[in-house]
């Protein structure tokens, strides 16, 4: 049975010569995809090196979206490991029992690496465990990551080995880790005070992630929609290379006896099974690219490989829209296609494009984006969130429907030139859409990369402003819980005599407030901050004039509410509503003088500095909370400075907290991010490049009568090369420049939205502009064999 047997007329119906028929069964529909993906597979050479091609843009475009769709499910993973392993501190502690244990954060940083630390102290013999260990260590001891190990064990971690002076006791398996490289520990000190810590008596706390800032949430929809909209577009335009021969092979068929929808659904076939192929192909792709997510760092964090994976929801969504994509682009395609038995009619005048609907999108997508850069500050919410990724998508797709219109406005205004111009010019004016449709991608995706560069090097600028301006003195400021003032003595000393420390300072702060609460709740009592310090202390804060212990000094900070002499504190105020303490009154002494800071503002590190007492002016164990305040500034020039007094600060106090500016993490990260940008870039050039190759030999293909009819009368092969120089270069070079243009207007919107400077790094413009020049290079030089074998008499014989 002849699978092309033309299909009966419905009764009162006729024939033309457009075959037109029923609408098809369910049958007739698998009937005639089945053939048409026989006809891809079975095409020869040239046939799978299109449908290799066209699985290659599917398979790229499957591998992203299966990427972007892994995201929401990486990040609960993270929350989750993360929720399951901590719990610093409860509501209403427990009282201390065989199950419950003393925990404390011992957090610090190596050479700008983050490395997580936890202290435990059973307060029996069945102590809650966290996950990924069998047991806690014992006294003096330690579990370590296998990364930790790792470094611990190399050369350049022997300053490590001294700040954690424990002895490992083994590993920390995957269920205590976010990533197979954390850098994480859970040790026994000797000793663990009461005040360096919570009592616990379960891990798995409810835990609520801290919200993202502005610059990253932006950076996250930004990402989300310059990669998923490329990744559309090109999909489409994937899915079309090749049609030019697929269209006279479905000529062919109509001389056998298809109708025009039987056709229609073979070149769906064809199309289809590129489609799966890259379908199949982006699945593997996703599966093998996934496993570099065990070194693949981003702010500090990795996940495993088996965490990156899409939900079941998205990846049935993914199978079955990109199939479908694939046989409505190609049914959409051939309704401006007449297919006849002789040949494909595409020769007729050519249809002037609307404009209207063209600048639209890029108008609402404009309305949409300018409001959320007049607010002041930028917020997360789902409204804006929406907002930003439907205004820059429809940018972006704006971009991808002017870029038609454009190419046959300017095409249609160039008349005159030399002979390769005008054969260029002339074939661009009679269809252009092969030419435009390929480097619609290129379009979408130069302009998404441009702006996400613009937002990165904006966000990357500020935090480079930030830490320079923070690090212009070299200084750590430490602080943690305060026993005492000798403690704090002690503390200085040690850090004095650490190598590379230039100076040190400390005080002890606490806050306290006034007497008589206000009625109600005691714990929203307005606070005020009292300084412990010795009058050498306190003189690098204010101008003290004489100073002796015992000694009070009130600051004249100008603020609301500021502590007058003779006003009655309470040096042990409830910091929360579920903390219950006694009132510790003191009265401050009516000789306290007022003396003015030094520095200009109110708050120069991370204390207000309302109240300057010596140490026997008040007792210290009587506040609530006291905290060690540790500003050391050291040297830059002698070399691991930071790590000899990090290690110092370490012996002082394991769970003592770091503030500093001395390490950026953020240039290695957003560098390492921005060469991904520009990769990604390229390699998207490079594959849209190659479908401009077939779509070129195609056309040529079509032309070779002309050219064999233009050889014959002489023309040189050099002006036919030139030719196709210019008829590749005309809508790349437009399509470069509405994609510069899209790209500059996105990525300044975005960063108004982030009160930063609108920068541009323009070297790495010029250098994907020079790469879309490239790829016309690179689709001529590789289009000259197909020419030249055009140019010969034999084509202009006939039957």
């Amino acid at each position: 049975m002849s699978l092309l047997r033309p299909h009966a007329p419905a009764a009162g119906g006729r024939t033309g010569d457009r075959g037109a028929t029923a609408p098809a069964a369910p049958a007739a529909w698998a009937r005639d995809l089945a053939m048409g993906m026989r006809f891809a597979a079975g095409s020869g050479r040239e046939g799978w090196i299109r449908t290799a091609l066209t699985a290659a843009g599917v398979a790229l475009g499957v591998a992203v979206l299966l990427l972007g769709a892994s995201v929401p499910g990486v990040l609960d993973s993270l929350h989750g490991r993360e929720k399951a392993r901590e719990n610093l501190g409860q509501a209403h502690p427990p009282r201390a029992a065989d199950d419950t244990l003393r925990y404390a954060s011992s957090d610090t940083v190596f050479h700008g690496t983050p490395i997580r630390g936890r202290l435990v102290r059973p307060d029996g013999a069945h102590p809650p465990v966290p996950p990924g260990i069998d047991r806690l260590p014992g006294p003096g001891r330690m579990l370590v990551s296998p990364a930790l190990k790792k470094l611990l064990d190399s050369p350049e971690g022997s300053l490590l080995r001294r700040r954690l002076d424990y002895r490992v006791a083994g590993t920390i398996g995957d269920a205590g880790l976010l990533g197979p490289a954390e850098l994480t520990y859970v040790a026994r000190p000797v000793t663990l005070a009461a005040a360096d810590g919570y009592r616990i008596d379960h891990f798995g706390k409810e835990w609520h992630p801290a919200p993202l800032r502005a610059p990253v949430v932006l950076l996250v929809i930004m990402v989300c929609v310059a990669l998923l909209t490329p990744v559309m577009v090109f999909i489409g335009t994937s899915i079309r290379f090749g049609n030019e021969r697929r269209e006279r092979r479905l000529a062919a068929l109509r001389l056998v006896g298809a109708d025009v929808r039987t056709t229609r659904r073979i070149a769906s076939g064809e199309a289809l099974f590129g489609a799966l192929l890259g379908l199949v192909a982006g699945g593997a792709l996703f599966l093998a690219g996934r496993q570099l997510a065990s070194v693949v760092m981003l702010w500090d964090v990795n996940v495993f490989p088996s965490e990156v994976a899409p939900g079941p929801l998205a990846a049935a969504l993914i199978a079955v829209l990109v199939p479908t994509a694939a046989v409505l682009v190609t049914l959409l395609a051939q309704r401006g296609v007449t297919i006849e038995p002789l040949g494909v009619v595409r020769h007729r005048p050519p249809v002037r494009r609307r404009l209207w609907w063209r600048v639209a999108l890029p108008a609402v997508g404009t309305l949409l984006l300018v409001p959320l850069a007049w607010e002041r500050p930028w917020t997360d919410t789902p409204w804006h969130t929406i907002r930003l990724a439907t205004g820059a998508m429809l940018l972006l797709l704006g971009v991808t429907a002017l870029l038609p219109w454009l190419v046959q406005a300017v095409v249609g205004r160039l008349h005159r030139g030399p002979v390769p111009w005008q054969l260029a010019v002339r074939r661009l004016q009679l269809s252009s859409d092969s030419a435009t449709r390929a480097v619609s991608g290129i379009t979408v995706a130069v302009a998404g990369a441009i702006a996400i560069h613009m937002l990165m090097t904006g966000m990357q600028a500020g935090y480079t402003r930030a830490y320079a301006e923070s690090g212009k003195e070299p200084r750590i400021s430490l602080w943690g819980n305060a026993a005492g003032w000798p403690q704090t003595q002690r503390a200085l000393t040690a850090l004095r005599a650490t190598p590379g420390v230039t100076a040190a300072r400390g005080t002890v702060d606490a806050l306290v407030a006034p007497l008589p609460h206000p009625p109600g709740r005691p714990e929203d009592a307005a606070r005020t901050t009292v300084t412990v310090g010795s009058c050498a202390e306190l003189r690098t804060l204010a101008r003290l004039g004489s100073c002796h212990d015992g000694s009070v000094f009130v600051t004249a900070t100008g603020r609301e509410g500021a502590v007058a002499p003779g006003a009655t504190l309470d040096l042990n105020p409830p910091r929360d509503a579920y903390e219950t303490v006694r009132p510790h009154p003191w009265t401050v002494p009516r000789t306290a003088r007022t003396v003015p800071l030094l520095a200009h503002r109110p708050h120069p590190d991370r204390v207000v500095y309302d109240l300057l007492a010596t140490p026997s002016a008040l007792d210290i164990g009587k506040l609530n909370g006291p905290t060690t305040e540790l500003k050391v500034d050291f040297d830059r020039g002698t070399p691991d400075a930071v790590e000899h007094l990090r290690n110092t600060a370490a012996r002082i106090d394991p769970t003592m907290n770091e503030i500093s500016a001395v390490d950026n993490p953020h240039d290695a990260q957003y560098a390492s991010i921005l060469d991904g940008l520009f990769a990604g870039a390229v390699v998207t050039l490079l594959l849209i490049g190659s479908g401009l190759i077939i779509s070129t030999v195609e056309q040529l293909h079509e032309r070779r009568r002309l050219l064999s009819t233009l050889d014959a009368h002489g023309t040189r092969r050099a002006t036919l090369g030139w030719s196709v120089l210019w008829q590749t270069a005309v809508p790349v070079v437009l399509g470069l420049g509405l994609a510069l243009g899209c790209g500059l207007a996105l990525g300044a919107l975005v960063l108004t939205m982030i009160d930063s400077a609108v920068t541009v790094d323009w070297p790495v413009v010029a250098q994907i502009t020079g790469i879309g020049g490239a790829v016309i290079l690179f689709v001529t030089v590789l289009s000259l064999p197909a020419l030249w074998r055009l140019m010969r008499p034999d084509g202009l014989r006939t039957e």
